[in-house]
């Protein structure tokens, strides 16, 4: 395990403490001016009117110094958006066959919010986007370094994983690198780090005193653990809605909805980050869409104002989706997008009613990356994977399982027995809030267990955040088979890895 550095906590007092600091610095600056003079001329009762002069104007010119060393000191914050949509045509993402976009629902974007405390900024982006590679994650912070003073390595990146924006290629077999939609999306990837620097530039240059808030919502009705013990012995993997097989689900969800708000020191909204475990693959169809986060985002402005930007990032829903099977009724398209949307929308303004102020005083920032060990693959898998593969996008395409398990063994094989590397990343705001960024789909067991052991009283975990590796599941959930742990690029015990990973760097910022 690497470890990438860490910012250490950077301690700031109230105005009325500058205040009397500097008048102390005033007192002790005039005392011992007054001592360089000679004996006879301390020990004269009364001083010339220079003298006089000169002491209240330096008294006058530290206690001027205020109201720069409080701004220095006090958190700033800025907030910003910047469109993202690709050209109509690029493929797009989310399932084992090619399509490209048509039109646009809505636009998909890059949102960025900064913190600034001291001589330290930090910056959270979201993405509507489905996944990120770590190389052009690598790519967007240096872009974002070379536009603004703001470290490269100081900037998490997570995608909300709508399954309705355009493939970001990751090199498989199953690009198509000579087709047309594959040309649109090889020019919008190249343009995408500087759209993503923008929206950080941006809001960069808004950074304003702030003030902080946050409170975690509960909602257990919109998100559901799409794995199942079935009466045969097996665990599925979305078996259908009233399937008489199904016994219950075999996992739990994660209900939390944090929230973190932040006002200008006039009250104006700035921004408001939710973080929420849920799969966004409800629309589908071929246009453009952000899923159930456009209708949030949509909602909060027009009741908070459009000047505000809101952030979604989505939690540990590696194992979690929004269909209900205990129902017959469709759960598919944009009006079940918006139906989500809005229910969520009502728990974050809930939220807000519960919200408690915090006020930090210190930033932290540590990165660390996890190698993960790769499962064991043997040559006739390759063979065998291979030729599985060809018949991808054809008429005589194999069984999902088949291609999920032979696009598996292909990537783990051309490994050449190297370990993937997953950055964990952990940033905190004071004693209170921590977020923790992993480059993955997690499952929600390894979500709750770093939100259980944190030190924070508030611990926000973000998937896809700096990379996207694909699906991490808990270790029993490799013996229970089925599709993610079929899918998955790491080995067993790979996600208690990054659980402990995040625990020690949490800890470590705590002390």
């Amino acid at each position: 395990m690497k470890n990438l550095g860490f910012v250490g906590k950077l301690r700031r007092r109230p105005e009325s403490e500058s205040f009397f600091r500097l008048a102390k610095t005033a007192k002790q600056a005039i005392f011992v001016l007054s001592s360089m003079q000679p004996d006879a001329a301390r020990r004269k009762k009364g001083r010339s009117k220079p003298d006089r002069v000169f002491r209240h104007s330096l008294v006058l010119f530290l206690l001027c110094l205020c109201p720069f060393t409080s701004q220095a000191t006090e958190l700033q914050a800025g907030a910003a958006q910047v469109k993202i949509t690709p050209p109509i045509g690029a493929p797009m993402s989310g399932y084992y066959y090619e399509r490209a976009a048509t039109g646009v629902h809505d636009d998909l974007y890059a949102h960025a919010l900064v913190f600034a405390l001291r001589d330290v900024k930090i910056a959270l982006v979201t993405l509507d986007l489905i996944g990120m590679g770590a190389p052009l994650v690598a790519q967007a912070r240096q872009a974002i370094e070379n536009s603004s003073d703001i470290r490269g390595d100081h900037v998490m990146i997570s995608c909300t994983h709508t399954h309705t924006g355009p493939t970001i290629p990751r090199g498989t077999q199953r690009e198509n690198s000579k087709s047309n939609a594959a040309r649109i999306q090889a020019a919008y990837v190249k343009a995408l780090p500087g759209q993503i620097a923008l929206a950080v530039k941006q809001a960069n240059s808004r950074l304003q005193p702030a003030r902080l808030s946050t409170a975690v919502g509960h909602e257990d009705s919109i998100s559901f653990n799409r794995r199942f013990f079935m009466t045969d012995g097996t665990v599925g993997w979305n078996p259908g809605k009233l399937n008489p097989k199904i016994i219950k689900p075999a996992g739990p969800i994660d209900p939390a909805v944090a929230v973190v708000y932040v006002v200008s020191a006039a009250d104006e909204p700035i921004a408001t980050y939710v973080n929420f475990a849920n799969h966004l693959d409800t629309v589908g169809g071929l246009a453009y869409s952000a899923d159930y986060p456009f209708t949030l985002s949509s909602l909060l402005s027009k009741i908070k104002g459009p000047e505000m930007v809101t952030l979604f990032a989505q939690g540990c829903g590696g194992n979690l989706n929004h269909i209900d099977v205990t129902t017959d009724v469709r759960q598919k398209g944009h009006a079940e997008a918006a139906r989500i949307g809005m229910v969520l929308t009502g728990e974050v303004l809930k939220t807000y009613t519960r919200l408690r102020s915090i006020d930090p005083t210190s930033i932290g920032l540590r990165r660390e990356v996890v190698k993960l060990p790769l499962p064991e693959v043997d040559g006739d898998a390759v063979a065998r994977a291979r030729e599985t593969a060809a018949t991808y996008d054809t008429p005589e395409a194999a069984p999902f399982m088949e291609l999920v398990n032979a696009f598996k063994v292909i990537s783990v094989h051309e490994r050449q027995g190297r370990p993937l590397e997953a950055e964990v990343q952990v940033m905190t705001l004071g004693e209170d809030l921590a977020w923790v960024g992993l480059p993955a789909e997690i499952f929600v067991e390894l979500g709750l267990a770093i939100k259980e052991a944190s030190p924070y009283a508030m611990t926000i975990v973000t998937s896809l955040a700096n990379g996207s590796l694909g699906y991490i599941p808990d270790r029993k959930a490799y013996a229970e088979g089925n599709y993610e742990p079929v899918s998955a690029r790491c080995a067993a015990g790979s996600g208690e890895r990054l659980v402990a990973a995040s625990l020690r760097l949490l800890r470590e910022l705590k002390q």
